[in-house]
C-alpha cells in the first residue's frame, strides 16, 4: 500500500470519498483500549479513510484489525517532544517493526523557541534514520505555539533532515491547534517537496476544506464523520478557519 499519494497540491475534495482520502481517523487518548481501536479501524474503512492513527502500543493490534484495507499511523514522542532523539528513534524504529505505514513524530518545540533549529533538525534526522524510506515521516512542529519566522524555519529543518510531511499539531497543546493561517505558512515553505498536514481543532467540512485549500494534504480527524455528514448539510466551498483551540488530540 502506498501511503505517499496525498503529498501533492491539493484540490478542495467535492465528495464524501475525495474527502476521506485526505483523513488519518485518529484516536490517540490515553484511556483508549484495544476494543476502541478495533471501533476505530472498522469505522474508517468504511469510511474510506487513508488511513487510522494510534498510539504505538496499538499499532500491530491496528494492523491486524485493519488487514490492508487501510494503513496504520502512529506518533513519536508524544504529545510533548521532550525526549531524548535516541529515544524517538528507539519508539519509531518498534513501530515501523510493529507494522507502521507512518510516524508522526513531535519535535522539541522549546529548541525551535530558543533558535535551537540546529537541534530540532538532528532530532528529525534521528529519527528518519530509523524510519525506512519506504514509510512515511511526519514532523509535528506544533504551529499554534510559534510564531511565523519559527515555522518557517522548522519546516526547512524537516525538508533538511529527509521528513515526508510536516503537521501543525498533537491535538494536545495548550496554545491550540491548526489554523489556515499556518498552513498557509508551511505550504509557502515546503509546499510541492513535502506533505502538509492539518491537525487538531478540524471539526467540520467548512474547517477541513479550509486548511485543504490553504495547502494542506492530510487531515488528522477523530471525528471524521461528523466532519463527512457535512456534505450531506451543503456546506460551502470554502469556510471559516478551524478553531484553534486544543482538541484533546484532533
Amino acid at each position: 500500500m502506498s501511503t505517499n499519494d496525498s503529498t501533492g497540491t491539493p484540490a478542495v475534495p467535492g465528495t464524501p470519498a475525495e474527502l476521506a482520502r485526505y483523513v488519518d481517523h485518529t484516536l490517540l487518548k490515553p484511556e483508549a483500549t484495544a476494543a476502541d481501536v478495533t471501533a476505530l479501524v472498522t469505522e474508517g474503512a468504511a469510511l474510506g479513510v487513508f488511513s487510522v492513527c494510534v498510539s504505538p502500543t496499538f499499532v500491530s493490534h491496528a494492523v491486524e484489525v485493519a488487514d490492508g484495507r487501510l494503513a496504520v499511523a502512529t506518533v513519536c514522542g508524544f504529545p510533548s517532544g521532550k525526549h531524548a532523539s535516541e529515544i524517538k528513534a528507539a519508539e519509531a524504529a518498534r513501530s515501523v517493526l510493529d507494522g507502521a505505514d507512518e510516524v508522526d513524530m513531535v519535535i522539541d518545540v522549546g529548541a525551535a523557541k530558543a533558535g535551537g533549529f540546529d537541534v530540532v533538525q538532528a532530532d528529525i534526522a534521528a529519527v528518519r534514520a530509523a524510519v525506512p524510506s519506504d514509510k512515511v515521516l511526519k514532523v509535528i512542529i506544533e504551529s499554534a505555539a510559534l510564531d511565523d519566522d519559527e515555522i518557517v524555519a522548522v519546516c526547512r529543518a524537516a525538508d533538511a533532515a529527509g521528513a515526508d510531511f510536516v503537521k501543525t499539531s498533537t491535538g494536545f497543546h495548550p496554545s491550540g491547534g491548526a489554523s489556515v493561517h499556518a498552513v498557509e505558512v508551511m505550504a509557502a515553505t515546503v509546499g510541492g517537496r513535502l506533505g502538509i498536514k492539518a491537525s487538531g481543532g478540524v471539526r467540520t467540512l467548512a474547517d477541513a476544506r479550509a486548511v485543504i485549500a490553504a495547502g494542506a494534504t492530510r487531515l488528522g480527524l477523530s471525528g471524521t464523520a461528523a466532519v463527512l455528514a457535512g456534505f450531506d448539510d451543503a456546506d460551502p466551498a470554502v469556510g471559516t478557519p478551524p478553531d484553534a483551540s486544543g482538541s484533546g488530540g484532533y
